[in-house]
């Protein structure tokens, strides 16, 4: 039997489609390596995302067992245990996927380099994203800066490349290496168990991701354009945090979306609307690929000087859902039960944090990271900052979203503010029995005033 190509897991835990494995099965055989380095992702996974990884590895190992591939759990720094692992295994070479984060990409290179050092061959794959960050450019050759002319760009490449289906079954066989246990990563809360509402929510079981994307493309995807903005209605996909592992790929959504607009042309526009979206999650890692800073400082410059305020007690107020405003507070009930929330209340919540409270972007970024089970590297520090008024393609400094009007406008049945905030008959301030911590129309004033103040560094 040749040997075995060693095929490094990251943020694509899943079979099909993904080109490393398929390219090492096709070399002879494979095996599966998932590291977990606190230091993959340029900082530790948060607790939510841990929840999410524990049950993602069970059932990568179980997809991959079903094609003779065995899963070798290690933890330490990702290039050292890798290389570890080929040397007692033997290897015929190290595959994996590509990253766009600054830390991936100057992770993977310098394990590029360390195997050609030790006369292992080592090659990677484009997998996560429709595109990968250099393919788009602007008829300057830079980079786009702004989402539209982006999105066009993407488009008139074409269609992105077909998924790869499951390679065929291998010989299994085990190698004798020394493996962790899944259980003694630690991955799941005990004390105390705080995560009986993500298992309520997600599905533990093998296919869940397919399951649920069939779902939508049967259910929700005619209506996507304007119920997506609905928390009251079963609108969105609910595919970010699969996503976000890598167990659907893009391009495996991408063409199962087209598949269902060709079929049923009653869907073409709320499809349409769907992949729009799938475009901003590739928009996104280009900006922090090309930007690298992006989680450190302000896309733009002159947000250097912006006097945010330190109010540990009002960020204290905002994490726990009791600012007084039903639906910021709703949004964060919603997120400590599900480990996610809708996107519009997301927005509400973040344009609250730095606009009305005047706290910085990077105080929420790290609260979703922790909490939210499909946070992602570069979604999330971009979308952090577009709300703010600092990124690239930002919503305008004036755009402050109003708590009260928001409510009452998306939740038209009264559901969201009934599930998440029971004790509230309305939107208003207060409703819900809890003190407001800043009046909205003073805190609007103020926030526009510190906008209006920037200036420009030059």
């Amino acid at each position: 039997m040749a040997l075995p190509t060693l095929v490094l897991f990251r943020r694509d835990l899943r079979v099909a489609d993904n080109p490393a494995l398929t390219a090492a099965m096709q070399a002879g055989a494979a095996v599966a390596l998932y590291v977990l380095d606190d230091h993959a992702d340029g900082r530790p996974l948060g607790g939510a995302a841990r929840w999410w990884l524990h049950h993602a590895l069970v059932r990568l190992e179980a997809e991959l067992a079903a094609i003779g591939v065995p899963l070798i759990l290690r933890r330490g720094p990702q290039n050292a245990e890798a290389l570890t692992v080929a040397a007692v295994i033997g290897t015929g070479g190290i595959y994996w996927n590509r990253r766009y984060t600054p830390w991936g990409v100057a992770t993977d290179t310098a394990l590029k380099a360390e195997a050609k050092a030790k006369d292992i061959t080592a090659e990677s794959f484009a997998s996560s994203y429709l595109r990968e960050p250099w393919e788009i450019k602007t008829k300057q050759g830079g980079w786009f800066k702004v989402f539209t002319p982006f999105y066009k760009a993407s488009l008139a490449l074409g269609e992105p490349s077909a998924p790869l289906p499951a390679p065929p079954r291998q010989r299994s066989w085990s190698p004798a290496f020394p493996a962790d246990r899944l259980e003694d990563w630690g991955l799941l809360p005990t004390k105390p168990d705080w995560a009986a509402g993500l298992r309520e929510t997600w599905p533990a079981e093998a296919g869940a991701a397919r399951v649920r994307l069939a779902q939508f493309l049967d259910e929700g995807v005619q209506n996507y354009g304007t119920a997506r903005n609905r928390p009251d209605l079963d609108g969105t996909s609910a595919l970010s945090p699969y996503l976000a592992f890598g167990e659907l790929s893009p391009h495996q959504v991408w063409h199962a979306a087209r598949h269902t607009q060709a079929a049923e042309p009653s869907k073409v526009g709320g499809a349409d609307a769907f992949l729009r979206e799938l475009v901003w999650r590739d928009f996104s890692t280009n900006l922090l690929y090309h930007f690298p800073e992006l989680g450190e400082r302000p896309f733009q410059p002159k947000f250097e000087a912006f006097p945010w305020r330190n109010d540990p007690a009002a960020l204290h107020a905002w994490q726990k859902g009791e600012t007084g405003y039903p639906w910021n507070d709703a949004g964060m009930r919603q997120l400590w039960h599900m480990g996610w929330m809708h996107n519009r209340v997301r927005m509400g919540v973040a344009s609250f944090l730095t606009k009305h409270l005047l706290l910085p972007w990077q105080a929420g970024e790290a609260w979703f990271w922790d909490t939210l089970v499909d946070a992602d590297p570069a979604q999330n520090i971009a979308n952090w900052q577009w709300v703010a008024g600092c990124g690239a393609d930002a919503a305008p400094y004036f755009r402050i979203f109003n708590p009260i009007t928001q409510g009452a406008k998306f939740d038209e049945t009264g559901a969201y503010l009934k599930r998440w905030q029971p004790g509230a008959a309305n939107y208003e301030p207060g409703a819900a029995g809890v003190a407001p911590i800043a009046g909205h129309r003073e805190a609007r004033e103020t926030a526009l005033k510190a906008y209006q103040s920037l200036t420009v560094k030059r």
